[in-house]
């Protein structure tokens, strides 16, 4: 029975999301797609149970009017049918509807329903441009989804579920009171009044603590992630009480959101608590006066009192529901403002993928600021024949890595185009055009898996021979077979740490060579791709790379210049431009900014 109904709500749907509402009802409402026939289900439950229970209170007004009244000789002769039915409702019908309420919520929803929401998420996010990644903390975003999904789900399984058992309820005991003695209801009606105005007070502001709560959060995991991901470099400058201070920052920011959350609280139940009393006495009062007068059973009495006691006891469990409700709706706003950005780079509509035949690649009077008014690139063009093999050479911040970046479409073009055999990248999919393209970048960054899949990262369904074959290429086998983690697997399959933080960096820099060698795209880019190997490793694997080029169009970028001298092509660019290009013979004829530098590079700062 309960894998039935686990099994009733995929959790993770087909269809790829797009871009989530902006606003909050809005964007509740689009991951619930999927999910509200079976809200609307469990809600149907719970209102017949809420009705079904203040039946049971009329039902007791009952019982009292019959024994105050009746015959012991002949009571069970006259009444026995209608016992042995409300026996009945109670022994079979409510734990049966119980039953189905339970599975509904507990099977069908509490699992599959955030997971959709968190399936659907992290698929928009994977799609979020680079730059969106450069101004966020990973474990920021991480958090976000995580306290979204949940946010989502109570927010609206409360409403869907408690306000429709606290409305139905209510309003059935309100017609029950009122069938033994209108008069009654009035101190409910001035109770309901009351607590309807304490909680439109206090929730508004409990659910903007709740968003500032939710932010600051978030903010305070994020750092607290930071310095564990870059622990080395806490380490390396014995920074560790500063890293403690950075943290506690945000510890204090939150405690301070938690403490304002506290105190809200607090008013609420002195209020309630206050109200619940006042109702008491005023019912108490009225019933009394009303049986005086003889307007009123005792079993009126009675259902009035028990409903008051009742109400007692619901109406703190209604204010921590309805406080709940705007806490998560808090969590939801949060989250939303993240999760409804825009994906700044994003295919056309049908986009086809891109096809390599010839491998040329185009750069045609391009400009890029990263969104500033002006440097970095532009009106740039570099024609790349098919084949060629063309290094960039410049100082730091002359826009090298850039052309990698918009070649690759981390970022839009802001004018200009650049097209590979004739196709402009911006229309056609990302993933093709990445999938054609073979990068080693100059900072290696492994996933927190074996080495085995970090190297099969380069090619799906790669074998266990494909992967050996690309790491013995790389110079990475034998390294990797001394490899062991603290589980005890070893070799290909050990794990490396997050980020690869237990490999040295030429090892980490040779597994990510082994992946490229493994992908074989037709057009490669190397960024720094030997930066980290001593020299008798670049050595060593260098004339492999030179057999990979075979074929292929290559864009090297690289401060050493030993690494690019033999290229076909050497391209020095200084502020975004094309300032000389030529053979390394050529270029250090010129006695230009290239012959400066290998000057420097070969001995020129012992001079």
């Amino acid at each position: 029975m309960f894998s039935f109904f686990e099994k009733r709500l995929k959790p993770f749907p087909d269809e790829l999301p797009g871009r989530p509402p902006a606003t909050l009802w809005a964007f509740c409402w689009y991951y619930t797609r999927g999910v509200w026939q079976w809200l609307l289900l469990m809600s149907l439950f719970v209102a017949i149970i809420a009705l079904i229970e203040v039946s049971l209170f009329g039902f007791l007004g009952n019982i009292v009017d019959w024994l105050a009244t009746a015959d012991r000789e002949t009571f069970l002769e006259q009444e026995g049918s209608t016992l042995v039915m409300i026996g009945a409702v109670v022994l079979l019908g409510l734990p049966l509807l119980s039953l189905l309420v339970s599975t509904i919520i507990h099977q069908t929803l509490m699992g599959n329903y955030p997971m959709r929401i968190r399936w659907m998420a992290h698929q928009y996010l994977l799609r979020q441009s680079f730059g969106f990644y450069q101004d966020e903390f990973a474990g920021r975003i991480a958090t976000k989804v995580m306290q979204t999904a949940l946010g989502v789900r109570e927010a609206v399984m409360k409403l869907m579920d408690v306000l429709v058992y606290i409305g139905v309820y209510f309003l059935g005991g309100m017609v029950l009171v009122a069938s033994f003695d209108v008069r009654i209801i009035t101190p409910f009606l001035v109770w309901l009044a009351l607590y309807v105005a304490v909680l439109s007070r206090l929730l508004p502001r409990l659910h903007q603590v709740s968003k500032e709560q939710a932010d600051a959060r978030s903010m305070m995991t994020g750092r607290i992630v930071d310095s564990y991901t870059n622990i080395m470099t806490v380490k390396l400058f014995a920074h560790a009480q500063q890293e403690e201070a950075y943290a506690r920052e945000s510890m204090d920011d939150f405690l301070g959101k938690v403490y304002k959350m506290m105190r809200l609280g607090t008013w609420l139940d002195v209020s309630i608590d206050t109200l619940n009393a006042l109702l008491l006495f005023a019912v108490g009062f009225v019933s009394i006066g009303s049986w005086l007068l003889g307007d009123s059973s005792i079993g009126g009495i009675a259902v009035a009192i028990g409903l008051v006691l009742r109400m007692h006891g619901m109406s703190h469990w209604i204010m921590w529901e309805l406080a709940g409700l705007f806490e998560n709706l808090g969590m939801a706003h949060d989250g939303m403002n993240m999760l409804s950005k825009v994906q700044s780079v994003t295919d056309i509509a049908d986009a086809p993928p891109l096809k390599v035949t010839r491998g040329e690649v185009n750069f045609d009077r391009i400009t890029f600021h990263y969104g500033k008014d002006k440097g970095v690139i532009d009106d740039f063009s570099l024609h790349i024949q098919p084949g060629e093999k063309v290094g960039l050479v410049g100082r730091s911040g002359a826009g090298k890595t850039t052309l990698m970046n918009v070649l690759l479409r981390l970022f839009d073009l802001e004018s200009g185009r650049i097209l590979i055999d004739g196709q402009n990248i911006a229309e056609v999919s990302q993933e093709s055009l990445r999938a054609q393209i073979g990068v080693v970048t100059q900072e290696t960054s492994l996933l927190h898996r074996s080495i085995g899949e970090n190297i099969a990262y380069g090619r799906n369904h790669a074998t266990q021979e494909d992967i050996i074959s690309a790491a013995k290429r790389a110079n990475a086998h034998d390294f990797i077979m001394d490899l062991h983690d603290l589980d005890g697997r070893q070799g290909y399959d050990a794990r490396v740490g997050e980020r690869g933080a237990k490999l040295s960096g030429g090892q980490r820099q040779r597994i990510s060579i082994a992946r490229m060698f493994l992908k074989d795209a037709p057009i490669l880019v190397l960024d720094e791709a030997t930066s980290a190997l001593d020299s008798e490793v670049e050595a060593a694997i260098q004339e492999n790379l030179m057999d990979l080029m075979k074929g292929k169009t290559v864009l090297a970028i690289a401060h050493r210049l030993s690494t690019i001298s033999a290229l076909d092509r050497l391209v020095v660019i200084d502020r975004g431009s094309i300032i000389e290009q030529g053979s390394h013979e050529a270029l250090i004829a010129q006695k230009g900014l290239y012959s400066e530098l290998w000057r420097r590079q070969s001995g020129g700062f012992i001079e």
